[in-house]
């Protein structure tokens, strides 16, 4: 009986340190995603005084309406709970929340990034793969059939508290950042990991808009 209490009080320590850290965690992506305007050159024997249309500009993206919710990743007999979402962390557009399940031995914390455009998907997953062992020690990367680049890694944290297991990929003009956090020792199920990226890029190709340009 006290080796079940000492076990719960474990879990419920790992998970307390994943709510205070996942700031510092979500900090390390990597990701930049503010670039100095291009300047544009007049043409020549074109007058620059003349009167021009200004465009109304778009309107800014709620991105904590694109994260996951806990309904969203519950399963019969593990329902998890939400901490309230965080619009633009570190002052980057985007959104992240940290969702933990009753029982406190599991969490899914997930980062949504702005990025510039489509583009920038390919660079952007290579700094947020690169900043990965300041919060795991990862296996080797894994493809991912999810988004556009998916890319998963799995192993320990650095001081072997927890089990983590990292889901990057692209959609769109945006980057996500899935981790998945349990006991050591027991990481995330492979199938849960793929399920709940699906939701993820659904949720972001459905509610980002549509690049200018496009039909």
């Amino acid at each position: 009986m006290k080796k079940q209490h000492a076990n719960r009080y474990a879990a419920i320590a790992m998970i307390a340190t994943v709510a205070f850290g996942v700031t510092s965690c979500d900090n390390e992506s990597g990701v930049t995603t503010s670039k100095p305007a291009a300047s544009i050159p007049a043409l020549p024997g074109v007058p620059t005084s003349t009167t021009t249309t200004t465009k109304p500009a778009a309107a800014p993206v709620d991105y904590t309406r694109l994260l996951l919710q806990a309904r969203d990743i519950s399963v019969t007999g593990d329902a998890y709970l939400a901490q309230p979402a965080t619009p633009n962390p570190d002052s980057r557009p985007g959104a992240e929340v940290l969702i933990v399940n009753q029982e406190q031995t599991k969490a899914v914390s997930i980062l949504v990034v702005a990025l510039d455009s489509p583009a920038a998907g390919p660079s952007a997953l290579a700094e947020a793969q690169a900043s990965l062992t300041k919060s795991v020690n990862p296996g080797p990367p894994q493809p991912s059939i999810v988004g556009t680049g998916g890319t998963v890694v799995s192993g320990n944290s650095p001081d072997g508290a927890k089990s983590v297991t990292v889901l990057l990929f692209t959609e769109g003009s945006a980057l996500a950042r899935v981790e998945f956090d349990g006991l050591p020792g027991q990481p995330a199920d492979a199938d849960f990991v793929t399920n709940v990226g699906q939701k993820q890029a659904i949720a972001l190709r459905v509610g980002l808009p549509t690049p200018q340009g496009t039909p």
